[in-house]
């Protein structure tokens, strides 16, 4: 649907140029985009209290074979335990909506809304729009899904419906939409809420999504779009997943200056574990926007000789779990060990949320978890 009668023009430092109109073409210096009151919009952490979570119904067999309805069931389970906590609203394409509807139709405390948007797969973390806040306002940051630049490649899956869902999803929720200036997915974005982003390398300054883009033209639009006032950036490693090492499979703020490091488990490519290294030694000598060094809390991963999970691109990451209101959804993998583990230095983490461990092996088989899953929707600041 047009979007233009919905949308507010949102004003924008520099030349006072609308971001949506600069494409991947970055000026020399970009500006934080701000609200009508003239406050800059800013990514908010995770952690601030949601409207509600979005969520994806996976529509292909032809990405899923026979797990599709497997995988269906676990998107179902991830979205009633949100439910407890939140409203959770799931896209779907309009001739598997009533499915969807059956699927997750009972037994919701706020309740789960299907609404007709085509769609290709789950990670709407990735192909969604990803919130952006100032006090008394709102808007959507479209960052140009483009299949995680996989098209030609082992990886590449149909993602045209997914391309125009960030659009469709603000126009049909009267939110503006702003289109970032770089390629990028949200697993790609991890902040804490007050002015600092963590991002990898591989995902980001990458011929795959932004071909001819130094790092520092990728940092400017990722400040100019998302309020940040630094970004931390680590190595990552390409072309070794579907994501090419996003950071929320990697790192993840649990308040400012503390950060979950995952730490791989027994079992785990030697390659991985030296991403962790290199990520840990960056992340130890830190400094977020404000000076403070960071407190790293490593996350230990399960001995992979113990979980149910099985394949090259099972994720067995803790780390890829997602802050609700009042919970935190995490995997359980069967290693019961590492799971306790887990529980542990999460609740410590997050004393005043509820620990909540499930069971996504279907989702993890296809080298995502909850987070991936998942996209929330932050409730607008009070206008001053």
């Amino acid at each position: 649907m047009p979007l233009t009668t919905r949308r507010r023009l949102l004003r924008f430092g520099a030349a006072a140029l609308p971001l949506v109109a600069l494409g991947a073409a970055l000026p020399s210096v970009a500006r934080a985009a701000t609200a009508p009151s003239g406050a800059t919009l800013r990514m908010p952490a995770e952690t601030d209290h949601h409207v509600r979570t979005f969520m994806a119904w996976p529509a292909l067999s032809s990405v899923w074979s026979s797990n599709l309805g497997a995988v269906r069931r676990d998107i179902a389970t991830v979205a009633h335990e949100i439910s407890r906590y939140e409203p959770v609203v799931l896209l779907a394409r309009p001739d598997q909506a009533a499915d969807a509807r059956y699927t997750c139709g009972s037994g919701a405390y706020y309740g789960i809304d299907v609404v007709e948007i085509p769609n290709d797969d789950l990670w709407i973390r990735d192909f969604g729009p990803t919130f952006v806040v100032a006090p008394g306002a709102v808007a959507g940051v479209d960052t140009r899904f483009n299949g995680w630049g996989k098209t030609g490649t082992s990886y590449a899956q149909p993602y045209a419906n997914d391309a125009v869902a960030a659009a469709t999803l603000l126009g049909q929720y009267g939110i503006d939409r702003v289109r970032a200036p770089f390629v990028g997915e949200g697993g790609s974005l991890e902040t804490d809420g007050e002015g600092t982003l963590l991002a990898t390398v591989s995902s980001l300054v990458n011929a795959n999504r932004n071909p001819g883009m130094t790092q520092d033209q990728v940092e400017q639009g990722m400040r100019s779009v998302l309020g940040a006032d630094k970004v931390i950036w680590v190595p990552g490693l390409a072309g070794q997943d579907i994501t090419d090492a996003h950071i929320d499979c990697l790192a993840r703020f649990t308040a400012p200056g503390r950060v979950i490091l995952d730490k791989p488990g027994p079992g785990t490519d030697p390659k991985w574990i030296a991403v962790y290294e290199e990520t840990r030694r960056i992340l130890q000598g830190a400094t977020d926007a404000r000076g403070r060094r960071l407190a790293v809390t490593e996350l230990p991963g399960p001995d992979r000789r113990y979980i149910r999970g099985r394949g090259t691109e099972f994720l067995s990451s803790y780390t890829n779990y997602y802050t609700a209101n009042g919970a935190v959804l995490v995997p359980q993998f069967g290693d019961g060990y590492a799971d306790g583990v887990a529980y542990a230095i999460l609740q410590a983490a997050y004393p005043g949320r509820n620990v909540v461990q499930l069971n996504i092996d279907n989702i993890a088989s296809g080298g995502g978890g909850i987070h991936c899953a998942t996209q929330s929707q932050p409730v607008v600041p009070p206008a001053a």
